[in-house]
């Protein structure tokens, strides 16, 4: 067959490092070709190439599309081709609706006037194609991470997309909507549509894809064509990460003590719509040396309910008991949280948990600001040791502490966000997808964090959307669903099956709260 795509010779460095070293890449028409790497590796430059975000004359190298050489000075020449790319920074207005977001660029209009109808129509026939059932005027800063990533994609697909590029599209989903997405992008392969996907789920990408193209270091390593041989997710990781990787997680024994942090009848209201409960009197344990699971489907309250135990970052309306090392706590404010003993990894680092514009050095003392002064006075000297102390201890790939944070692989600043709270010394971490876009040799680098911090005596509560991880690594897990806690399984009592029935059969009992009550605008 005759490729769509063809990319020859592609090479592009920054700064005298080499991100691409002569890769070649094809793509035929209604294919999913999968682009998989670790962080790092090349996958995002080359796609930002190919869909002109670094123009022609700044890489080395030919685009070849529909059988004529192409060069894009930018976004808008790749996008009248057809080529619409979705980043995994997601490129939306906040304070603007989803119907706003979707269409901010090429309005439907008539006489010149912007034609609402029009808009609100397409965008309902949109949001359905993703899944989603908001009203096309609910704004966007009401959605959790894992929605915006769906509106990003019903806003590509306003557009006539003949090549999707799709940059970590499930990281921020759960199974479930993972599951439904990749079973959009077979139907667009039935429709003609062509994608190329960049993941670290193994094995959402041995689901879907017809080929499989590895990067290391800049460099394609190797090619898998599914439709005639195996997809050995062994190989795919040898070949990303140049080692064996013996377990996906590794082994931990476990040693576990007296409850540190007891939760006892926590209720939580909704601070836009205060007669909405978020969560729903629920009471909740994690005990020294224990590593704690919180499943649940978007939209459950786990975000919310570690958001508001979190110096009540997040809700109003919050009642309930909290007690550490069985005392009763004042978690009422930030400072009183981090002062207890308690530290919060948000699932969005690059917004909330990160100045990408601030060096290592800073991000990482942060929240310890008073452990590297003096006299309330910075002392550098003091900063620099601890920030070099930590970039040593949790293997932080950069040049130094002075390299802008904004640099650094997803892997790496999800390392730096852990520095930041290791540093205040928690006696609580709370790990709010802590692997969400990052590669599989980077989540064994965490996963191996998890278990040091556990056999440190930390008490450590990980949410997680991706089932296999919370199977892997906790040795409990509690299930969430529509704000109340449904299940709770020892590790050794725990599958995939039994956590979705436990959801399931929550979501099947008949309730007298009205749906928009349970199911309403919680992040997830």
């Amino acid at each position: 067959m005759t490729a769509m795509l063809e990319m020859r010779g592609v090479s592009k460095s920054f700064a005298g490092v080499q991100a691409l070293r002569d890769v070649t890449f094809t793509v035929e028409p209604g294919e999913i070709h999968a682009l998989v790497g670790e962080n790092g590796a090349g996958k995002s430059t080359l796609m930002k190439v190919l869909s002109g975000v670094y123009p022609f004359g700044s890489y080395e190298g030919t685009i070849t599309f529909d059988g004529e050489e192409r060069r894009f000075r930018d976004v808008n020449d790749s996008e009248e081709l057809g080529i619409i790319i979705i980043h995994q920074e997601l490129a939306l207005i906040p304070l603007m609706s989803i119907a706003e977001n979707i269409f901010l660029a090429h309005p439907p209009a008539r006489f010149g006037v912007i034609d609402r109808d029009a808009v609100y129509a397409r965008t309902h026939e949109l949001l359905a194609q993703v899944g989603l059932r908001e009203q096309p005027d609910t704004l966007v800063t009401d959605l959790g991470v894992g929605k915006q990533q769906l509106v990003e994609i019903a806003k590509a697909l306003s557009k006539r997309v003949r090549l999707l590029i799709l940059d970590e599209p499930t990281a921020s989903l759960n199974e479930t909507d993972s599951a439904a997405l990749l079973d959009r992008l077979v139907a667009f392969r039935e429709q003609g549509i062509a994608s190329i996907l960049i993941s670290h789920k193994l094995n959402e990408v041995a689901r879907v894809a017809d080929r499989i193209t590895v990067l290391r270091d800049g460099r394609t390593v190797d090619a898998i064509d599914c439709r005639t041989e195996p997809v050995d997710e062994n190989r795919i990781i040898r070949s990303m990460v140049n080692r064996d990787l013996a377990d996906r997680f590794p082994k931990r024994e476990a040693a576990i003590g007296a409850p540190v942090l007891e939760v006892k009848n926590w209720s939580v209201y909704h601070p836009l719509h205060p007669e909405r409960q978020v969560i729903k009197n629920v009471d909740f344990n994690v005990r020294r040396g224990e590593v704690v699971g919180i499943a649940g489907l978007m939209g459950a309250g786990r975000t919310e309910f570690a958001m508001s135990l979190f110096g009540r970052a997040w809700g109003t309306r919050i009642s309930g008991g909290v007690m550490l090392d069985r005392h009763a706590t004042d978690l009422s404010s930030v400072p009183a949280a981090i002062a207890a003993g308690l530290a919060y990894v948000t699932e969005d680092r690059k917004q909330l948990g990160l100045i990408l514009t601030d060096d290592v050095r800073k991000n990482i003392t942060l929240a310890s600001l008073a452990r590297v002064a003096s006299h309330w006075v910075l002392d550098d000297v003091r900063e620099l040791k601890a920030a070099s102390d930590y970039r040593n201890r949790m293997r932080i790939r950069s040049s130094d502490v002075y390299q802008e944070t904004g640099q650094l692989s997803g892997g790496n600043q999800q390392k730096v966000v852990l520095s930041k709270w290791l540093m205040t010394d928690p006696k609580v971490l709370i790990l709010d997808e802590p692997t969400r876009g990052i590669d599989v040799g980077a989540k064994y680098e965490i996963y191996l964090i998890v278990n040091e911090l556990a056999e440190a005596g930390k008490a450590v509560v990980v949410i997680s959307s991706e089932m296999p991880e919370l199977l892997g690594i906790c040795d409990r897990i509690y299930v969430m669903s529509e704000g109340a806690f449904v299940g709770e399984f020892a590790a050794d009592e725990a599958t995939q099956e039994k956590i979705m029935h436990a959801i399931m059969r929550n979501r099947a009992l008949p309730t007298s709260a009205p749906a928009g009550e349970l199911m309403g605008d919680m992040r997830p």
